[in-house]
């Protein structure tokens, strides 16, 4: 994703969604996103086709709302495989009420589970117990309570729960992806010392 284009956030995918007549939220496609992209990819393509599937339509309207669905997947690539680990679910912001981005949370985690579900049975043997146990909280998240009042304890819980969800997929991400990114490097720092 070139850095000259600005981030994509929940609100303009939102907004592509609903000029195609659409007031499904993007978060339960971006969790399907996130998952896909973690165990292996999704490329630009088949992304473009699941996207205007879950709308309804064969193409999208304009070339402009087409980059900005190009651009959510590129994003989500890039920051999965980032070493900063800077991935993030597609949620909405504090704009929204708590309900809401609990709301959202929730159809996200019920995206990204939709396609770990998938994955036959051997390959998840293999998985860590760690990751197993992340993503069986991932389940559990599919069910939270998204009838909240706006208190800053709710608050707490619903960041606290949206990291766990940012972290399962970082997770996946690296169990499926060994060296990307490059964030554990124990014993050896001298690859960084003799950098220049």
């Amino acid at each position: 994703m070139s850095t000259d284009q600005p981030p994509v956030d929940f609100a303009t995918v939102a907004d592509v969604f609903l000029a195609h007549g659409s007031l499904q939220s993007p978060a339960f496609l971006d969790g399907q996103l996130s998952a896909r992209l973690a165990l292996a990819d999704i490329d630009a393509e088949a992304w473009l086709t699941l996207v205007c599937e879950s709308l309804g339509v064969e193409e999208p309207r304009s070339r402009d709302e087409a980059q900005v669905l190009l651009a959510w997947r590129a994003q989500a690539r890039e920051r999965l495989s980032a070493a900063e680990m800077s991935f993030e679910p597609l949620l909405p912001d504090e704009l929204f009420s708590l309900s809401e981005r609990a709301q959202a949370l929730r159809e996200w985690c019920q995206g990204f589970n939709e396609v770990v579900e998938d994955v036959d049975e051997e390959q998840r043997g293999q998985w860590p117990a760690m990751l197993t146990e992340a993503l069986g909280d991932l389940g559990q998240m599919t069910a939270i309570e998204t009838d909240l009042a706006d208190t800053r304890e709710n608050e707490n819980d619903l960041f606290a729960l949206t990291d766990h969800a940012r972290m399962a997929a970082l997770m996946l991400y690296t169990e499926q992806h060994p060296g990307r990114p490059q964030v554990e490097q124990p014993e050896d720092d001298s690859h960084s010392a003799t950098r220049h």
